[in-house]
């Protein structure tokens, strides 16, 4: 550590996001240690463990969705799921950070040249209540680091639908179809979209099937973490 980064600490000490206790990045050393990381065999499509590697899992050669692979680095679980509810609720900003770096790192060595990163819109009168889009936040910190264009506006989502949390996997497909639009002509792009959670997938297929509708040629989710129905 440089003379100036050891004086910037101690200046202005950090806090571990989850304990509490002096960090000197997001979290402590023993809350890093123990991350729910989401590793193993994954299917490449969607993001779920699998026996052994494949080019998709049963569900996704059952019925592909439209988007094209999923970069998931955290399993959303305990105490993942703290730092979720405290960005989406609570307006803790420094999980968005956190969250683009978990995805940073999973991307290393390879990182995305020449896409676009849209994040999952909220309804407008969801952003209202909030305050603030949570994809947004973890989206603008993963746009600097990768110098990837960032579109925040031509993806709406005019339909106010139910939360998705609220809904049993099965019904939230319906829930969000027809939901989202676009604005802007898309042909032959690569688009990241980014997003806080992915849970039954049903939000972001919806979200690739209207950026294909408009002509982008490869989707790509990159989510902060996966819930998993072992796990719900």
């Amino acid at each position: 550590m440089s003379l100036f980064s050891a004086c910037l600490d101690a200046l202005l000490p950090r806090s571990c996001l989850l304990c509490g206790e002096r960090a000197r990045s997001a979290l402590c050393a023993g809350c890093a240690a123990d991350l729910p990381r989401l590793c193993g065999p994954l299917c490449p499509v969607c993001a779920t463990p699998i026996a052994a590697p494949a080019p998709a899992c049963g569900s996704c050669l059952k019925a592909s969705p439209a988007f094209d692979a999923t970069l998931a680095p955290l399993r959303y679980t305990y105490p993942i799921d703290g730092l979720v509810r405290n960005l989406k609720y609570r307006c803790r900003l420094a999980s968005a950070d956190f969250f683009a770096q978990a995805m940073l790192a999973a991307t290393q060595p390879a990182r995305p040249v020449g896409a676009l990163i849209v994040p999952v819109p909220l309804s407008a009168g969801r952003l209202r209540e909030r305050g603030f889009n949570q994809a947004l936040e973890i989206a603008r910190p993963l746009a600097r680091a990768l110098h990837l264009p960032l579109d925040a506006t031509s993806l709406v989502r005019p339909r106010e639908t139910l939360p998705q949390s609220s809904l049993p996997w099965r019904a939230r497909k319906g829930n969000v179809r027809h939901a989202f639009a676009c604005t802007r002509d898309l042909t032959g792009a690569s688009v990241i979209i980014v997003d806080d959670v992915m849970t039954s997938g049903a939000t972001l297929d919806a979200v690739a099937r209207t950026l294909k509708d408009h002509g982008a040629a490869r989707v790509v989710n990159w989510v902060a973490t996966r819930a998993l129905k072992s796990a719900t």
